[in-house]
């Protein structure tokens, strides 16, 4: 597998012109986001994802992690690379300053994340579920459970997890059954009893942090059916006393990791609460709003798995450009000198290449795009904010979807060799699949963008956003024609469609919009390249940019049809002829 080498001078592009951190930086809030601070930040990070993270991507792979008597045992390797993560403080970038971090834009805790995950997506999931527990605890937790919980998640002495998915449940989150009972008397009168069982918990049971932080999702006696009926509920792996040292292990087990396809070294752990009826947890915010207090947590989150897409899509880029490179096969199409060349000289193999590489730059400036909405909107924009809620599910939508594509194509570079193991191509494709399922599925997101945020402010927050990229592309015919596509399938959808005919065409034209966001977002990557800004991409950046207007905006925009065709072909057959 070819070693990471951190994409600095991408990612500070990115930074600067997409999210607007120079911007963000005269704000009193996050003025100590200065120039030299996000370099040394964004160079000591990579440096330290390549040194520590990515040695381990392999083994992690090879090994995986494995239960032995109820403890999850990772790979040789693991537990010092996480403690030397949390001694380098790279935890607490954007964590409140009150509780041990450093209070910088959450556009930071991004590049953080891409290069741990570009340099191990399975290890790297561990720091951002305790990024998204963290969140969770400082919107809604009391000024107690703050005090007693969030320094040491934040510092990573101690991890988070989210526990949402039951057996039966799937995505309906409004049908668990795991249930809370309040305790009235003796030393834990105040707290619940909590009993159940949940899958999928990642990193729900490991050795490498000293604490284990579960929020998992109950009901209470007698609560309202469905959604509105959820609390919040924490606990802990071991019992936190009030003077913040651990007592003993709560009534809480892995009861297996499962085998899964990718991620190996991230153990997925069916989790079993009050199993002796001794678990205790206590409730965080009010009596069935759990659910809300979760989205908290799971807004934030969706955008750190369309960041595993870029992620992903670096990583296999970067392996398929080195193999490429050295791969002698066959002389160039047309040349009189018939000795074989690199494949890379081969148009299609050139093609391949581009588009990998277009995909995982557009992929990153949408990322770091909405990551600037978002911090705009912690400074109380609340225009930016309600941007960023349109931009979510096409970052994580779009975004995880190119991260397969790309980590596929990787692939088909290597040819035969990227279908045997020991290249390590495989693995990237493996990893990638998880996350276009994980934090709602992708058919999840846009149709939560066909409903939710079309209608938000009366259907202007996606119009205007769509207008300001047809004022801006007015000189590029095919950004110029997609953003209009959008913006015309945008109204046809809140003015007339039916809630069939908006979900049928969901996912073509959640695509859309993320093409030409990121079309547009690249755009402006070029213009600054082009007026002096990150010199090393001068050559590079436009023909990038030119790929992606040229040949991906225009594919997009080729899913209009399918966007509008609307659902009467999805139910003409019966279910039963349907599946037989």
């Amino acid at each position: 597998m070819t070693p990471y080498t951190p994409p600095t001078q991408e990612q500070l592009l990115a930074i600067r012109v997409n999210a607007g951190i120079e911007e963000l930086a005269e704000s009193e809030r996050f003025a100590a986001a200065e120039p030299d601070l996000v370099e040394a930040i964004v160079e000591g990070v990579g440096q330290f994802a390549a040194g520590e993270f990515a040695p381990l991507n392999r083994v992690g792979d090879l090994e995986g992690a494995k239960l032995e008597n109820g403890v999850v045992r990772l790979p040789e390797g693991f537990k010092e690379a996480y403690d030397a993560y949390v001694e380098q403080g790279w935890n607490a970038i954007a964590s409140p300053e009150e509780f041990g971090g450093q209070g910088l834009p959450f556009t930071l805790s991004c590049n953080v994340l891409e290069n741990l995950g570009s340099a191990n997506m399975a290890f790297n999931l561990l720091p951002m579920l305790s990024v998204g527990a963290i969140e969770a605890l400082e919107h809604h937790g009391s000024d107690a459970q703050k005090a007693k919980y969030l320094p040491d998640l934040v510092s990573g002495a101690w991890s988070g997890t989210m526990n949402l998915t039951e057996p039966q449940a799937g995505s309906d989150v409004g049908a668990l059954r795991a249930t809370a009972t309040p305790i009235t008397e003796g030393e834990h009168a105040g707290k619940y009893l909590i009993k159940g069982q949940k899958i999928y918990i990642t990193w729900g049971e490991h050795e490498l942090a000293g604490n284990i932080i579960h929020l998992v999702l109950a009901r209470l006696p007698d609560a309202p059916e469905g959604s509105r009926g959820i609390s919040l509920f924490i606990v802990p792996k071991y019992h936190v006393k009030d003077d913040g040292s651990l007592g003993p292990k709560n009534d809480l087990r892995c009861v297996s990791i499962e085998h899964k396809l990718g991620i190996n070294a991230s153990p997925t752990c069916v989790m079993s609460y009050g199993d002796n009826d001794e678990c205790i947890g206590e409730i965080v915010g009010e009596e069935n709003r759990g659910l809300m207090a979760m989205f908290t947590m799971m807004n934030n989150a969706r955008i750190n798995v369309g960041n595993q897409g870029v992620q992903i899509g670096e990583r296999a880029t970067q392996q398929a450009m080195a193999y490429a490179k050295e791969r002698i096969q066959s002389a160039r199409a047309g040349s009189p000198d018939k000795t074989p060349v690199a494949i890379l000289e081969h148009a299609d193999v050139r093609r391949m290449l581009l588009r990998m590489k277009a995909l995982t730059e557009g992929a990153r400036a949408l990322l770091y795009y909405c990551a600037g909405q978002v911090d705009r909107g912690t400074l109380g924009n609340q225009a930016a904010k309600m941007r960023a809620e349109v931009l979510v599910p096409l970052v994580k939508a779009w975004g995880t979807d190119v991260g397969v594509e790309i980590a596929g194509i990787g692939i088909q570079v290597h040819g035969g060799m990227g279908f045997v193991e020991e290249t390590g191509a495989a693995q990237h494709w493996r990893d990638s699949k998880i996350a276009p399922i994980y934090e709602g599925t992708n058919g999840i997101q846009a149709a939560d963008l066909v409903t939710r945020k079309l209608g938000l402010d009366g259907g202007d927050a996606v119009i205007s956003l769509l207008e300001e990229i047809a004022r801006d592309a007015a000189d590029e015919p095919t950004l110029f024609a997609l953003a209009g596509d959008c913006a015309a399938i945008a109204r046809w959808m809140r003015d007339e469609a039916s809630l069939d005919d908006r979900l049928a065409g969901s996912v073509p034209f959640c695509t859309m919009m993320a093409v030409a966001v990121a079309g547009w977002q690249l755009m402006k990557q070029a213009e600054a390249v082009a007026g002096g800004a990150a010199p090393s991409l001068a050559k590079s950046k436009p023909v990038t940019v030119r790929f992606f207007l040229d040949r991906i905006v225009p594919e997009a925009s080729g899913l209009k049809a399918s966007a509008t065709a609307g659902a009467d072909l999805l139910y003409t057959l019966p279910a039963e002829e349907l599946v037989g």
